[in-house]
């Protein structure tokens, strides 16, 4: 081999080496007027955001910054928050006020069940957490959080919903719960009520719930939104504070202690986040320029939204 091919080849190498270490983008833009509020990371560095307003999945990649739409719902959907299940390649997605939840394939885009879980326009049917039980969705208007079973061979069952009692049945202005999450064993949910910045506690089967007390701090009223567990460190989306507040808790989760309060540039009003290895990914809902109807007008035409990664702290 000559010396002048040895050469090419070395620089070959060096550039596959530079591109595949190259850093993930910061900003990632999302389909201008997208309005986006749920994000859910899966295998291989993807990322999936909903539209409030169409229904409609993006579906993107964290390494290079580059998607497409996945899902082109069908008039009349609308898409909050959002979980994806990997073994079934399924994404669960909240469907806000139509009461409804969605599920997709992950494959392909297509629709695998339309669930209804309450009155469409008295419900607004906000996030999902998936757990070895099914997917368990809350409610920011009434005191209930939603199951849909998960059987063998990744059946989906029928709807029902759980009652709750104790400080997460306490409502108070809008919004009321919104976030939720679970360790990997499901036997308990972590839920979060906006409106008073708290955190609960709450037991799957009966909905009796208990505040998770916090030191070190404190969340800001009426801010708090989607959240994510990892082991037991719990990240708090802190939407119109711009703030993304990381919450270490105690090995029975009873009790939080906040560590970290980010704050980011880019954040514009961020509303959920997911994680990818040592990166968290957060969505800009953009709030501040308007909420979607039925709250609001929503943001000008022609407003830009997008995804904001950073290492976690």
């Amino acid at each position: 081999m000559s010396i002048l091919r040895k050469l090419a080849l070395i620089v070959s190498a060096v550039a596959l080496t530079v591109a595949a270490a190259a850093p993930f983008p910061a900003s990632i833009p999302l389909p201008t007027d997208f309005a986006p509020e749920g994000i859910a990371t899966g295998p291989h560095h993807t990322f999936y955001v909903g539209s409030l307003t169409s229904g409609d999945i993006y579906r993107g990649s964290l390494h290079s910054g580059k998607g497409a739409v996945l899902v082109d719902a069908p008039p009349g959907r609308s898409a909050a928050g959002m979980k994806v299940e990997a073994s079934a390649h399924r994404l669960w997605v909240a469907g806000g006020f139509t009461g409804h939840a969605y599920v997709y394939s992950t494959r392909d885009g297509s629709t695998i069940a339309d669930l209804v879980l309450s009155t469409p326009g008295d419900s607004l049917i906000n996030d999902v957490v998936i757990t070895p039980a099914g997917a368990y969705f809350t409610d920011s208007f009434h005191a209930v959080i939603y199951l849909v079973p998960i059987g063998p061979g990744h059946r989906i069952g029928k709807p029902r919903t759980i009652r709750l009692s104790g400080p997460a049945a306490v409502l108070g202005d809008f919004p009321n719960l919104n976030g939720i999450a679970a360790p990997s064993n499901g036997r308990v949910l972590i839920v979060g009520q906006s409106s008073r910045a708290e955190l609960y506690l709450v037991d799957p089967c009966t909905g009796a719930s208990r505040t998770i007390s916090l030191t070190g701090g404190a969340l800001t009223p009426g801010t708090p939104d989607g959240i994510l567990l990892e082991g037991r460190t719990l990240w708090v989306v802190q939407n119109f504070a711009n703030q993304l507040v990381k919450i270490q808790l105690s090995p029975d989760l009873r009790k939080g202690r906040i560590v970290a309060t980010v704050t980011n540039a880019l954040f514009r009003v961020p509303t959920a986040v997911g994680a990818d290895g040592h990166r968290l990914a957060l969505v800009n809902a953009r709030f501040d320029l308007g909420f979607p109807p039925p709250l609001g007008p929503g943001a000008p035409p022609g407003t830009d939204f997008n995804v904001v990664q950073l290492n976690k702290p």
